[in-house]
């Protein structure tokens, strides 16, 4: 084996140990989740569980990012199980892939601070952006046939009485809950990316 070889595999090892370091951390950040009540019914909470994979985006590339996300969902299922019969882990992978990824490769481009807040500005308004069309054409309908539900509706018109279909619910409780998510992960992220990136590199 060459040098450039030797390189190349030694690269390739660390990225993978890298990748599932962060993706062991956000499988247990997964455990810490809270409500947003005034907001969102209780099936969805919010959790920190994509800033590995942001920290692993900007460090390593989107592939990366993502690939935590996919392997923190796989962990959960194994690990944990689902309650929602992968549902659940089906829209988080989405949602968090579309975070990850978008602010990823804005970042790439350019590794600045500004640019940080640039890209998870983006990859926050992508991320509720398709959180509204996922949810409303694939993930709640499935959600709720897997569930039982004969009207899932119910639990956002508990919260808000402005809640009366589905589409309804996508705008004043999945809408609002995601770019509050993506505010939240863009806070974490800004404070300990600087910090904890040189053990990456």
């Amino acid at each position: 084996m060459n040098q450039v070889s030797r390189s190349k595999s030694l690269s390739s090892t660390q990225v993978i140990t890298r990748v599932a370091v962060l993706s062991a951390i956000a499988f247990i950040l997964m455990f810490f989740q809270f409500p947003l009540a005034v907001i969102a019914p209780p099936f969805i909470q919010l959790d920190v569980s994509d800033v590995p994979g942001l920290i692993a985006g900007f460090a390593m590339g989107p592939l990366a990012g993502i690939a935590v996300e996919f392997f923190k969902n796989i962990l959960h299922m194994l690990l944990q199980g689902t309650s929602t019969m992968g549902v659940g882990e089906l829209s988080n992978f989405i949602i968090g892939s579309t975070l990850v990824g978008v602010s990823s490769v804005i970042y790439r481009r350019k590794r600045t601070y500004k640019t940080a807040i640039i890209a998870l500005f983006a990859g926050t308004v992508c991320m509720a952006s398709l959180a509204v069309l996922s949810n409303y054409f694939v993930v709640f309908p499935l959600y709720a046939k897997a569930m039982g539900l004969e009207n899932i509706v119910a639990a956002g018109t508990a919260i808000n009485g402005n809640i009366t279909s589905l589409w309804t619910m996508m705008i004043y409780s999945i809408l609002p809950f995601n770019l509050i998510k993506g505010l939240v992960m863009t806070i974490v992220t800004l404070l300990i990316y600087k910090k904890v990136s040189y053990l990456l590199h």
